[in-house]
């Protein structure tokens, strides 16, 4: 291999190692969109780079990344990565495709060593935020205590009311 294709495999492996990205096809794309598409991605600390196929393969191969280096790819390929919530990326891609009434098409991604497909990706996308999971899950964990602390309460609340009936019922018989 030539010492640029080298150059190029290093940089390749640089964006893939231990980052989620997403692969999309950009055929139509103009380069003013291309560009304000790496502006929106770059306020989530996210790049996207055109890279050739057999090099990304080359790349994946070299990494350990055997999903990745043993997929079908064709045609022009862009790769979105970098050190963010992979929800996030996924957002930004799909509200991309959108905005160029899908001239872009996703090919498939790469989350926590997982290689998924392009209906993933968005169903990826569709997720929450992950702030409100969190929140989520923090919700359901809380659930079952809070039960627990009003069973409790209303035990003991039941036999405060007992009590203070047998109190009333005493001052009234005297």
């Amino acid at each position: 291999m030539r010492l640029e294709k080298k150059q190029i495999v290093q940089e390749i492996k640089s964006l893939l190692q231990d980052k989620p990205f997403i692969l999309i096809s950009y055929h139509g794309l103009s380069a003013a969109s291309l560009n304000s598409f790496r502006t929106q991605l770059q306020e989530i600390d996210a790049q996207c780079h055109i890279v050739p196929n057999r090099l990304l393969l080359h790349a994946a191969g070299e990494l350990g990344l055997q999903e990745v280096a043993a997929a079908e790819l064709t045609g022009d390929s862009a790769l979105i990565s970098g050190d963010c919530d992979p929800v996030s990326m996924a957002k930004i891609v799909r509200e991309f495709i959108k905005e160029q009434k899908d001239k872009i098409v996703i090919k498939w991604a790469y989350v926590e060593q997982t290689l998924i497909s392009a209906d993933e990706t968005v169903a990826l996308a569709e997720l929450p935020p992950r702030e409100v999971l969190l929140a989520q899950l923090l919700g359901l964990l809380e659930a079952p205590a809070s039960q627990l602390v009003r069973v409790l309460n209303a035990k003991v609340a039941s036999v405060v009311y007992v009590l203070n009936a047998f109190l009333q019922k005493k001052e009234q018989a005297a």
